[in-house]
């Protein structure tokens, strides 16, 4: 089972839950707090001038998300940089995070390091989180999964959430570290507790191959059940094939096309050829086969090889579809040259009804499909 890959995605503005307030700033610090911006902005830009690293953090971050002044990533990069150069571990979280992303100033990926580092050595779960991530991917250090490792292990041990998922698909993968999956299993499921939607999809996948875990499909799909709700795709997925087969719960169509249908109108390929059977067979719908071709036919266009057996079928039976044994050998052509058997049989087969020229025409539409990725095939 593929394990989900996480995107780090960070508001500056989250970092003001951990500003450790001055008696000074109480003014500035109150405002802030009632949301009372202009007063705020006043307040610290005060003592932002007067050399005040808290006030230029603050200000900062008040450029950053536009509160109580116009949004201008300048100005919040030169009070971050002000702030972040008297050690402000905080600032340097957020102008590690600028740099990073390009945010007021050029891309720079080492000097994203060097601020992050430094947040990190002072013990900030965010910046150990991200320059874990940095020296996983290789951005603005070489390579180094055990540096990786490292950092993301701070991070996890100080309850950070996305770090605690990540540090489990190391275990999982063997990244940094050898292969555990009770260790994996263990930090996913402490992110999972906590909401992470990838470390749920990921619990749900240890219960369901019995890694790290007894296998439990039950477990699997509450997991699975938890993710979905949160829009999840890849959840949604497998929630509707367990419910579909009857695994870990009692077999139940309609919800298996609810969850189907969900993850289907997200674009996920799977999904849209599963909905396309239940269609197809009257499984939790009315049967239609007209609907059937629609979710085949998105289904194959992202090169889902099933869909695009299934569409032979249909083609080849008339169902949903003139029948046209051409079609119907074009999509079992392109399922077959895609590795499925079923469909190398079924092309060989009609294949033995058809004249010289429907057999050129039919070969010459999967070629061009091809290589049209998909996009040339109605």
């Amino acid at each position: 089972m593929n394990k989900s890959l996480m995107i780090s995605a960070v508001l500056l503005g989250a970092l003001w839950g951990s500003l450790a307030v001055a008696a000074d700033l109480q003014k500035g610090t109150d405002a802030y707090e009632k949301q009372d911006y202009a007063t705020a902005l006043r307040e610290f830009t005060v003592l932002a001038g007067q050399g005040d690293a808290r006030a230029q953090t603050m200000l900062g971050i008040m450029y950053n998300n536009g509160e109580g002044v116009a949004r201008d990533d300048k100005q919040a990069v030169k009070w971050t940089t002000l702030a972040a150069g008297q050690g402000d571990a905080d600032a340097q979280v957020m102008l590690g995070l600028m740099y990073a992303n390009g945010q007021g100033v050029a891309r720079d990926a080492k000097q994203a390091v060097k601020w992050t580092t430094r947040a990190a050595d002072q013990g900030r779960a965010l910046a150990q989180y991200n320059l874990g991530l940095m020296y996983l991917k290789g951005e603005g250090v070489p390579r180094d999964e055990k540096q990786a490792v490292k950092w993301v292990t701070r991070a996890a041990g100080k309850s950070h959430v996305p770090a605690e998922a990540m540090l489990g698909i190391m275990y999982a993968e063997g990244q940094g570290v050898a292969r555990d999956a009770g260790q994996a299993v263990k930090w996913y499921t402490r992110a999972a507790e906590q909401g992470h939607v990838h470390a749920r999809y990921n619990l749900a996948n240890m219960y369901l191959q019995g890694e790290g875990v007894p296998q439990d499909d039950k477990q699997a799909v509450k997991w699975y059940t938890l993710a979905a709700e949160q829009g999840f795709i890849l959840a949604q997925t497998n929630l509707g094939v367990m419910y579909a087969v009857g695994k870990g719960v009692a077999r139940d169509y309609k919800q298996a096309v609810k969850w189907y249908s969900l993850a289907a109108a997200q674009g996920h390929a799977l999904a849209q050829s599963n909905l396309g059977a239940m269609h197809a067979e009257g499984q939790g719908v009315p049967k239609d086969d007209k609907q059937a071709v629609e979710w085949y036919s998105r289904a194959a266009r992202q090169g889902e090889t099933a869909a695009q057996n299934n569409l032979g079928v249909m083609y080849y039976e008339g169902r949903g579809v003139p029948k046209d044994d051409t079609r119907a050998h074009m999509w079992w052509d392109i399922a077959a040259s895609n590795g499925l058997e079923v469909a190398r049989k079924g092309r060989d087969s009609v294949a033995k009804g058809m004249t010289p020229t429907q057999l050129e025409t039919a070969r010459r539409l999967a070629r061009e499909c091809l290589e049209k990725n998909y996009m040339g095939c109605w």
